[in-house]
């Protein structure tokens, strides 16, 4: 599914909120499940619901049929949809970076292929001094952008493309979502337009539904 010196796993980030990182991540870890790999998925922090009304954990646990718990998909959740190091400035409980740490590594020991989702976009604080990319880095995952497909997403794309390379880390693909079933002309551009300046893949997701991982289209980010 992933191509490259680090196939155990995926860290998929967004171009900001709302733009289907948590369907992306959701999809993958289906896609990884029905090849037959025995699927992880870990979230540092969750802060507010899933469009459904369910946490993004909760959407993670089930895409991956996993048999972890709350506690080890995510170890901090919030219910205010705000920025986590916000939100647990609210909850008077700061994020302790050990914990996180010791969460993701429980989460490379339950399985064998691993689904980490990010919270908002690449430089969202997760504390004051340590940010999604500081996680990201400790993962050492390729990195999935999940991005919309239409006005503004060249520029929102590129820029969390150059902010991934420039932390070191790989990008392996950006996810448009979700893709319509007849595509605009800008639609269209924006496409090939990233895949052109980004120098990365581009594919393509449309909508599903989140209550029935079943019917989700499998979503393969290598050249197959």
């Amino acid at each position: 599914m992933i191509s490259g010196p680090r196939a155990d796993g995926v860290f998929v980030t967004g171009t900001g909120t709302e733009v289907g990182k948590t369907v992306v991540a959701g999809v993958l870890a289906r896609t990884a499940l029905r090849e037959g790999l025995d699927v992880a998925v870990f979230k540092p922090a969750v802060s507010g619901l899933c469009e459904d009304g369910r946490p993004d954990h909760e959407q993670l646990q089930r895409a991956a049929s996993s048999r972890q718990k709350d506690d080890e998909i995510a170890p901090y959740r919030f219910r205010p949809a705000v920025s986590p190091h916000l939100a647990a400035e609210m909850a008077g409980e700061p994020i302790d970076i050990g914990r996180l740490r010791e969460g993701l590594a429980a989460a490379r020991a339950a399985g064998e292929f691993l689904v980490c989702e990010g919270v908002g976009g690449f430089l969202v604080p997760l504390r004051a001094d340590y940010l999604v990319r500081d996680f990201a880095l400790e993962c050492g995952l390729p990195v999935v952008v999940a991005a919309a497909p239409g006005l503004g997403t060249i520029n929102h794309s590129l820029l969390t493309i150059e902010s991934v390379r420039a932390a070191g880390l790989e990008v392996s693909a950006v996810v448009l979502t979700p893709w319509p079933e007849r595509p605009s002309a800008v639609e269209l551009s924006n496409r090939e337009t990233i895949e052109r300046l980004g120098a990365v893949p581009v594919r393509t997701l449309r909508g599903v539904d989140p209550g029935d991982p079943d019917s989700w289209p499998p979503l393969h980010l290598d050249a197959s």
